[in-house]
């Protein structure tokens, strides 16, 4: 039988499950301990800030980091429209509403749309309060345009680095940018601890105040005393072990992220009407590939199932989403749409062996020239 090829699976092995049974060994096995702590300086290290919180999710993170910043019901947000529904998901959790923002064409929230929107609704009466721009596939969006922009009107940038961890942008790590930046570690990320995230925080005072609300706001005193709401978002300790392993990997998951980019670059050059979405200093996370039209994604999509190989589309973009059916769309250009029709994110696991990657190349390569014969 021909072997089925995964969108993205997690690379883990010896070393990460030495590293969850010396936790478990510890007997630390809340969402606290020292593995926790090490975790938390080195994800501190690695992204250039003062301290970081880890929490259960990437949705979590950003919550904790809009209630960090003092957004509130009613307050508007300036998000991403092409992002995964928690971008948008973490501002409802407060109340606020989300004003989506169309991106360039490489799928990156656009400077130009922003501060549009910022100027636009400042005059209005309406400024907006934060911007949440999104490093999409791995590729750091223009955080030095953004903050500019932000900075002009007044609003806090909270980053969704999500899926940015180990890359760059003009020499500083990805998460260094914004008031605050939240990254996911869920199974298919750069760096997996099943599931978690964290929030990256601009000083120790933030970073108090986070693990506070994240521990259920619970008040320093022997008993059960809580002023506030809290939440109940914090890593265990097994999970932050499993993280310290994959860490230690890192650059050898970029180099094979980097040479899986490679390979599909130098195959899309030899394509007429083919591109693929380049990461530049990007972790090249996921491989997207944007085809002529919304029909020829569909029969590629389709032809590299039939022979057990996954794919999927760009994420449809939020002002898209029933659960957005009420967006306002007046920073919509049509770009993050069309590249959702036209788009198709390629196998990108970190274990892509070539005997794989080379038989997804063959898949296209022949689909590509059948259909510009036909």
């Amino acid at each position: 039988m021909t072997e089925n090829i995964p969108l993205c699976v997690p690379s883990v092995g010896f070393a990460e499950e030495a590293a969850v049974s010396i936790a478990l060994q510890s007997g630390w096995v809340a969402p606290a301990g020292p593995h926790v702590d090490v975790f938390e300086a080195e994800l501190a290290e690695l992204t250039e800030r003062p301290e970081v919180v880890t929490t259960s999710s990437g949705t979590a993170a950003l919550h904790l980091a809009l209630l960090a910043v003092g957004i509130e019901p009613g307050d508007e947000v300036a998000v991403a429209t092409l992002t995964f529904a928690a971008t948008a998901n973490a501002v409802a959790y407060v109340g606020a509403t989300p004003v989506f923002i169309d991106c360039d064409d490489m799928g990156l929230m656009s400077p130009e749309l922003l501060r549009l929107a910022l100027s636009e609704r400042a005059a209005a009466g309406r400024p907006i309060r934060a911007v949440i721009p999104v490093d999409v596939y791995g590729r750091p969006v223009d955080h030095h345009a953004i903050a500019e922009a932000a900075q002009d009107f007044g609003a806090v940038v909270v980053a969704d680095a999500a899926e940015s961890l180990g890359a760059r942008l003009g020499g500083r790590p990805a998460g260094s940018f914004g008031a605050f930046a939240a990254v996911s570690f869920n199974g298919n990320k750069i760096v997996t601890t099943s599931s978690g995230g964290a929030l990256l925080c601009p000083d120790h005072e933030s970073a108090q105040r986070v693990r506070y609300l994240a521990s259920q706001a619970r008040q320093p005193v022997p008993h059960y005393e809580h002023t506030e709401i809290g939440y109940n978002y914090r890593l265990s300790n097994i999970l932050a072990a499993l993280g310290s392993a994959q860490l230690a990997r890192l650059p050898e998951i970029l180099r094979a992220k980097r040479s899986n980019f490679e390979i599909y670059k130098a195959m899309a050059e030899q394509l007429d009407g083919v591109r693929i979405l380049d990461p530049a200093e990007g972790n090249c996370w996921m491989n997207t590939l944007i085809l002529e039209s919304e029909a020829d994604a569909t029969g590629m999509a389709g032809s590299l199932l039939d022979v057990g190989i996954e794919t999927r589309p760009v994420f449809k973009p939020m002002h898209m989403q029933p659960a957005q059916a009420g967006a306002d769309r007046s920073y919509i250009t049509g770009r993050a749409e069309d590249l959702y029709r036209r788009g198709i994110v390629l196998p990108s696991s970190t274990d892509l062996r070539p005997e794989q990657i080379s038989r997804v190349v063959d898949i296209i390569v022949s689909t590509c020239r059948t259909r510009s014969t036909a």
